[in-house]
């Protein structure tokens, strides 16, 4: 496998500009997963690596082999199929008609690789998916994360630089997604696949990915590590699409405190995460509030909208001032909550950014 780089890419269908200077790096046996809102571009830029969007400008590499360059006299385009990528799509595209182990070996028989050494690999293949045992079935006789497998397979048969997923396990069932997540996390680990993967999901992007893309209208908003991601949100829309964060318009005073424009709210520094003084945008995280059992200093009295219960927890979503604020919270701590019931609100933490065109957090500190 290889490392995927791109550099200033952008593209353009028509005068409507889709992705805007995108520059990233995938390390070698790596999970990246890109992340965004419907429209955002995430599924511009995995096409643009395979090769099925033509960028306007950029460089795209696959380690030293340039697949892409607009730049200079003579532009660079690698046809999709020379690439040397393997891609899967969100619904399984097998040949009904065929066995698994001839719509794993597909790729290699059209590479006229060796019928032994075909068999071998489409063996180790199957292996690496839980599916040796299922090589003389036809794929109609296959559930449907079994076929989903099988696409992995096929994709990782013929050992492309890169393994490219575009939604892959949306359209299966929540447990079987679960096995599928860790059926590719393996393959990762034990084959040192490099893994682009686009995905509507938060969670599983959360979950799998050693390393997320946030994509806003085309421009990358913020790369790094879940952690990193979720402690240090590099921007109001990045907290508010990875967190559901809640964010005010206000500013903050000499002495760090926050104070709202519109309401009756100060925030002390100690509770909040970056932040210098001047026009401020906060963002109230879920897990950065809890209810308060009763009317107390500095509480935010709230009405429940409704409550979102989880295997993890629960999600109480309010009314505040106009605004609508997400609490998470012990399912126990609020199993008798119901719509309407007036309820407190205590800030433990919120993440501050300067207010502006260019806002970005000042100095992030770590929360804990």
């Amino acid at each position: 496998m290889s490392q995927v780089a791109l550099h200033s890419v952008n593209v353009a269908f028509g005068a409507r500009r889709v992705l805007t200077d995108v520059t990233l790096d995938v390390p070698d046996g790596a999970i990246l997963a890109l992340l965004g809102a419907s429209g955002s571009g995430k599924t511009t830029l995995l096409r643009s690596i395979a090769g099925f969007v033509d960028p306007v400008a950029g460089t795209i590499r696959a380690g030293e082999r340039v697949l892409m360059s607009a730049q200079g006299r003579r532009p660079v385009s690698i046809p999709p199929e020379k690439r040397n990528l393997a891609m899967v799509f969100q619904h399984h595209a097998v040949w009904p008609h065929m066995s698994v182990a001839d719509n794993v070996g597909y790729p290699l028989r059209r590479a006229r690789v060796p019928a032994a050494q075909r068999r071998d690999r489409v063996r180790e293949a199957l292996t690496a998916v839980d599916l040796a045992d299922f090589a003389d079935r036809r794929p109609d006789t296959l559930s449907g994360g079994q076929r989903q497998r099988v696409a992995l397979a096929r994709a990782i048969v013929a050992r492309p630089d890169a393994l490219l997923l575009d939604e892959p396990f949306s359209a299966v069932d929540e447990p079987l997604r679960a096995a599928l997540r860790l059926t590719l996390r393996r393959l990762v680990d034990t084959e040192g696949l490099t893994v682009i993967l686009v995905t509507h999901d938060r969670d599983e992007a959360l979950a799998l990915a050693d390393r997320i893309a946030v994509l806003d209208r085309g421009r990358l908003a913020q790369v790094g590590s879940p952690r990193e991601l979720l402690e240090r949100p590099g921007s109001p829309e990045v907290a508010r699409f990875l967190q559901d964060a809640t964010i005010l318009d206000g500013s903050i005073d000499v002495d760090g405190s926050f104070h709202l424009a519109d309401g009756p709210l100060r925030v002390p520094a100690g509770r909040i995460d970056g932040g210098v003084p001047g026009p401020t945008r906060l963002a109230l995280i879920p897990r950065g509030l809890h209810i308060a059992p009763d009317s107390v200093g500095g509480s935010l009295p709230a009405e429940v909208e409704a409550t979102f219960f989880g295997r993890n927890g629960s999600t109480v979503v309010c009314r505040w001032l106009g605004h609508r604020v997400s609490v998470f919270a012990a399912t126990a701590e609020v199993a008798g909550l119901q719509p309407g019931d007036p309820v407190e609100l205590l800030i433990d933490y919120a993440v501050a950014y300067a207010a502006g065109p260019e806002a970005r957090r000042a100095q992030p500190v770590p929360l804990g």
